[in-house]
């Protein structure tokens, strides 16, 4: 597991945000799409307790939710199989 992880999705502003001051800084770090990923979803509402992004964690603690006050909220999965 790496340092430094940032859960967010690609549509959202603040995630982008926050992945821009972590390259600006030079902060190594593993991010994961919780659109895309569902085991990192999993594992965001494990942490946080809400579906809520941009998430920062370092060593397995949630260092801050959202970016300045921002965040975006993921909602439920829609997509349902229809026979």
């Amino acid at each position: 597991m790496a340092d430094l992880e940032l859960y967010g999705t690609a549509s959202c502003p603040f995630t982008r945000d926050a992945r821009e001051a972590l390259e600006w800084k030079r902060r190594p770090f593993v991010e994961y799409d919780v659109d895309l990923d569902a085991d990192a979803l999993e594992r965001l509402v494990a942490l946080t307790g809400q579906r809520a992004v941009p998430v920062l964690v370092e060593r397995g603690r949630v260092v801050e939710v959202g970016w300045q006050g921002r965040c975006c909220y993921i909602g439920p999965a829609t997509g349902t199989a229809q026979s």
